[in-house]
C-alpha cells in the first residue's frame, strides 16, 4: 500500500492568498541541518472565538472593563487597562505583532515528543501571527483513510509510512505563513531534516512525565511501530525515555529549543503545571525574535560599503 498525499489535501485548508516563499534561513546557526491528539485542522481565529479551540483558562467575567462613559469620553478606565496589560493572549499577540514584519511570512516548525502542549501551543502561536496551523501526523492519516488505516499501514509498511511523512514535509515546506507541529518522525532522516530549514524550527522540549500522564489522561499510545504502552505511567514513561534517546539528537538540531522545565524555573513555578500555553508561546516567540535579529545582523554584515 502506498499513501499518496495529493496537494489539495493542504491547500484546501488554506486561502487562496497562502504565501510560497523561499528560506528565511538558508543555512543553519549552529547545526549540520538546520501533534497531534487534536483531530481538527486550525486555521487563524478571530480573537472573540478562541477560547473554542484553545486550552486557554477564560477571564473572570467580574474584572472590571472600560465603562461605557470612558468609552465615550476615548478614555479607558484604570482597571481596564489593568486587565489588558496583565492578560497573558493579548501579551502573546502583541508580541506577534511586534515580530511579525521581520518574519516575513517565514513558517514555524515545532518539533519534540508530541504532547497536548506541543498542540496547543502551535495553535495559539498560529492565532497570535494570524498563520494555518498543520499537523504532519494528522495530514498522514487524513491521506490514508484514517488513523486506523494509518496505523494498520504503519505496522506492514514503516518505510512507506515514513516515505508518506517525507511527502507531507515537502509540501509544507514549499509554503509560507504556516505554523506545523511534526511529529516524531520529522526528525528521522536527513531529508526531513532539510525540509525544516525552509523554515524556524523550535523544539519544544517538555518533561517526559507530562508526556506520559497526558497520554494516559487522553487514552493515547505510542504508535506500535516505536513502542507499545502498556498503559502504567512507570511503563509508559520508561518507553517513551527510550523514544526520546532515539529522537533527541534530530530535535537538537532545531533553531532554538524553548524548554518547559527553564520556563518554569524563570517565573519561579514549583510545579511544571503552573506553567500556561501562554508562557511558552511568549518563550517561542522571543526566541523566533532573536533568531531574526540575527539574520538581520547577517545580511547587514554581508552588504558592501
Amino acid at each position: 500500500m502506498e499513501i499518496v498525499i495529493p496537494s489539495t489535501t493542504i491547500h484546501r485548508c488554506c486561502s487562496s492568498n497562502l504565501q510560497f516563499l523561499q528560506p528565511l534561513f538558508n543555512s543553519p546557526f549552529s547545526h549540520p541541518f538546520s501533534a497531534n491528539f487534536n483531530r481538527r485542522f486550525h486555521t487563524p481565529l478571530r480573537t472573540s472565538s478562541r477560547s473554542q479551540y484553545l486550552a486557554i483558562p477564560r477571564h473572570s467575567a467580574s474584572k472590571s472593563i472600560a465603562t461605557p462613559r470612558s468609552l465615550a469620553d476615548n478614555v479607558i478606565s484604570e482597571p481596564a487597562v489593568k486587565v489588558a496589560e496583565f492578560d497573558p493572549s493579548l501579551a502573546v499577540k502583541k508580541k506577534a505583532t511586534e515580530i511579525s514584519p521581520e518574519l516575513k511570512g517565514t513558517s514555524i516548525f515545532l518539533v519534540g515528543m508530541n504532547s497536548t502542549m506541543k498542540t496547543s501551543l502551535g495553535k495559539l502561536l498560529a492565532d497570535a501571527l494570524r498563520y494555518y496551523y498543520f499537523d504532519s501526523d494528522i495530514l498522514v492519516e487524513e491521506a490514508a483513510g484514517g488513523e486506523s488505516t494509518a496505523k494498520s499501514f504503519r505496522e506492514r509498511d514503516e518505510k512507506g509510512f515514513r516515505d508518506s511523512e517525507t511527502e507531507v514535509l515537502k509540501q509544507l515546506s514549499s509554503m509560507g505563513r504556516l505554523v506545523v507541529c511534526a511529529g516524531n518522525g520529522a526528525v528521522q532522516s536527513t531529508t526531513n531534516l532539510a525540509f525544516l530549514r525552509h523554515g524556524i524550527s523550535i523544539w519544544i522540549d517538555v518533561p517526559l512525565e507530562m508526556v506520559a500522564m497526558g497520554m494516559i489522561e487522553d487514552g493515547h499510545q505510542l504508535p506500535a511501530s516505536e513502542k507499545s504502552s502498556p498503559g502504567t505511567i512507570s511503563e509508559v514513561l520508561s518507553q517513551l525515555t527510550v523514544l526520546y534517546e532515539e529522537m533527541r539528537d534530530g530535535y537538537a538540531t532545531a533553531d532554538a529549543t524553548v524548554s518547559l522545565q527553564k520556563v518554569a524555573s524563570k517565573f519561579g513555578y514549583d510545579d511544571f503545571n503552573a506553567v500556561s500555553t501562554e508562557d511558552m508561546t511568549m518563550e517561542v516567540l522571543t526566541e523566533i525574535q532573536k533568531l531574526t535579529r540575527v539574520k538581520k545582523m547577517m545580511e547587514a554584515a554581508a552588504r558592501p560599503f
